[in-house]
């Protein structure tokens, strides 16, 4: 089983966000960068359960500069065999899924497995646009995989209830919360992590069709009226009036 697992990095949540260039790049002085949670936690910890189970090999890819390599290398400290890293800028998510597809379509890889979003962009659209580009079927937020032989049964949670489908590999899958538990690295997996391939490629001539115009912060958080319960007719009021809601 050979599983190829997409990873980016993001921006710490605690971190404090702001930008430059005229407000078209993000700032990332002091910024701690983490492995993307969705392709770790989920993404990555469920492709190392699979191969341990049943044997294979979990091969990490990533779109970016050198300075993806930190969070590559904590990637590969939990677990995956090895790295590939395609230097090129990752800010269009179709020029990123066309260099992951480049790679991939000779591969043999039978999963290519996402996290099911970004938690910085949020766009949820690397792993589809990879699925068209390789011509393979995709199957997004799945919160549970298991293997029969060269069959992927896959859960995903909807309304009401969960849904259950089946697909013959390859597949591209990407993964939700529920899909695995979050590991962390211990000191052998750091150790083995510093002398573990970590191959960088070129990228191939895919022009992005985006470009960054300008960022913006969303408006600061007001602060919090508090109106006494026997107040009713002037929550009403200010529903009405100020927050413009009624």
């Amino acid at each position: 089983m050979k599983i190829l697992v997409c990873i980016s990095k993001a921006p710490d949540t605690t971190s404090k966000i702001a930008f430059k260039d005229n407000s078209t790049k993000f700032d990332d002085n002091g910024v701690q960068f983490i492995i993307n949670p969705y392709d770790e936690w989920y993404a990555l910890v469920r492709a190392l359960e699979l191969t341990e189970n049943s044997g294979g090999h979990v091969t990490l890819i990533s779109v970016g500069g050198a300075d993806y390599e930190p969070v590559i290398r904590k990637a590969l400290a939990i677990g995956a065999n090895e790295a590939v890293r395609i230097d090129a800028d990752s800010s269009d998510s179709l020029f990123v899924a066309k260099q992951i597809a480049n790679y991939a379509k000779d591969k043999g890889f039978d999963i290519v497995l996402t996290g099911k979003e970004t938690i910085d962009f949020n766009g949820s659209s690397v792993g589809a646009m990879i699925s068209e580009l390789l011509d393979l079927p995709f199957i997004s937020l799945a919160s549970k995989l298991d293997l029969n032989g060269s069959t992927a049964i896959v859960e995903t949670d909807i309304p009401g209830g969960t849904q259950v489908m089946e697909v013959q590999l390859p597949a591209v899958i990407s993964a939700a919360k529920g899909m695995a538990e979050a590991r962390i690295p211990n000191m052998r997996g750091i150790m083995a992590a510093r002398t573990k391939p970590l191959h960088v490629v070129a990228s191939t001539a895919n022009d992005g069709l985006i470009k960054i115009k300008e960022f913006t912060l969303p408006a600061e958080k007001q602060g919090c009226k508090f109106i006494a319960p026997e107040q009713a007719g002037e929550l009403i009021d200010l529903l009405h009036n100020e927050a413009k809601v009624i």
